[in-house]
């Protein structure tokens, strides 16, 4: 089966409609109130690896839905008044998930180039997944 548009090209076309944040300006960003990192790995991604300290956790299954007001599931950290940094590890879901959300109407929102493979490359700071208490 020949697929009308493969992982490229979608990745090609979701790069010009949501702009990237080098690792560099990121790191200016981070920890100054004004930028929110939202890391859409999968649990088992954090745990494994860690995070960026500070990040908003939102798995890239369910972020739409968490964006919305209108559904169930909205998570009100998405009308906040700040710049959205979305990542995963290498950057290729952070940049279909950033463009999915700008066009939805998300103002203020980038992917992080190159991922958090990127991030700890540059030696930024990294910390564990906090552990949701038993019970």
């Amino acid at each position: 089966m020949a697929l009308k548009k493969g992982f490229r090209k979608l990745l090609a076309e979701a790069e010009g409609r949501a702009p990237g944040i080098s690792v560099e300006d990121a790191r200016k960003r981070h920890g100054d109130g004004s930028a929110l990192f939202v890391d859409i790995r999968d649990v088992r991604e954090l745990e494994r690896e860690g995070m960026i300290p500070g990040a908003f956790h939102a798995p890239r299954g369910m972020l739409e839905f968490w964006v919305d007001p209108d559904s169930p599931y909205y998570k009100p950290v998405f009308t906040e008044e700040k710049t959205y940094i979305l990542y995963c590890h290498s950057d290729w879901r952070g940049v279909l998930a950033a463009a999915t959300l700008k066009e939805m109407g998300l103002p203020n929102v980038y992917h992080l180039s190159g991922g958090y493979s990127e991030w700890r490359k540059s030696g930024a700071p990294m910390a564990q997944r906090k552990k949701k208490a038993d019970g």
